[in-house]
């Protein structure tokens, strides 16, 4: 367990310390601006950022794979463009690079919220997602960890990754169960992490969408992910409010693709 640890932290540190030497390189020379998609046509290349995590965007091997960047390259191929996709962990600086024109798309799965709908347009939904809790199995006799209903999250301490959409259900949640619960915000780990330590025993509890956490069971198959969160949401590419020319290319795109036996194959291929 702890060898799977540190392969995740030391790739999730070596991904995120590439980002920033390329983007400290690149920002020295570049001002940027949000773009539709006339301007992106003109350039040629589609700036998309995505979430490095083993739903959308993942090195396998010598192959770079993920749900969300193999559709992105068939939406750029289809549309004639070339794809240059930065992976980064945090949420809150994919939000920021979405509205200073850094990237032109948010190609990552991303739960449609009131509150994001203020600073992005979604796409069409293109899958539907939740929160679940991530705990160890109950061991034998009475396990007083494990948390079986939301009323006994009480006192508990949970972690989640940074300015995720999950900080919204639980402080409503909060407010449902009328108590206490202590919530840990995490900058430096994805979803993989945050599962490694559970299962590790580092941490007891940890809150992140149910489509990874199923992805990433059968490596960690003492993990139990069968007590919901949140209630099953939308979940979007997202845009610059500015850039509707670039939505309504994204939406014309995936109301034909979505229909394709290539759709089904990569939807199965991910979504056993």
């Amino acid at each position: 367990m702890k060898k799977k640890l540190l392969r995740y932290t030391l790739l999730g540190i070596a991904v995120a310390w590439g980002i920033a030497l390329m983007n400290t390189q690149h920002e020295e020379k570049t001002t940027y601006a949000p773009r539709d998609y006339a301007e992106i046509a003109a350039t040629g290349v589609l700036r998309a950022v995505v979430e490095y995590n083993a739903l959308s965007y993942h090195v396998q091997g010598d192959t770079v794979e993920g749900f969300d960047y193999e559709l992105l390259h068939a939406f750029a191929r289809d549309m004639g463009l070339k794809v240059e996709v930065t992976p980064e962990m945090s949420f809150e600086q994919r939000l920021e690079g979405i509205g200073t024109g850094r990237y032109d798309l948010l190609a990552t799965g991303t739960a449609v919220t009131s509150r994001l709908k203020d600073s992005l347009l979604f796409t069409r939904s293109l899958l539907l997602d939740k929160q679940v809790l991530v705990q160890r199995k109950a061991g034998t006799g009475t396990d007083s960890l494990h948390i079986s209903n939301q009323l006994e999250l009480a006192h508990r301490h949970l972690y989640v990754i940074k300015g995720s959409t999950a900080l919204l259900r639980l402080h409503n949640l909060i407010n449902e169960i009328a108590d206490t619960i202590y919530i840990e915000e995490v900058e430096q780990y994805g979803p993989e992490q945050l599962l490694a330590l559970v299962a590790g025993g580092d941490i007891d509890y940890a809150v992140c969408d149910e489509s990874i956490a199923r992805k990433l069971h059968a490596e960690f198959p003492d993990l139990d992910l069968d007590t919901d969160i949140g209630f099953t949401q939308f979940h979007a590419w997202g845009v610059n409010k500015r850039s509707t020319a670039l939505l309504d290319s994204l939406n014309g795109w995936l109301d034909r693709f979505l229909q394709t036996k290539d759709y089904q194959r990569l939807k199965k291929k991910y979504f056993k």
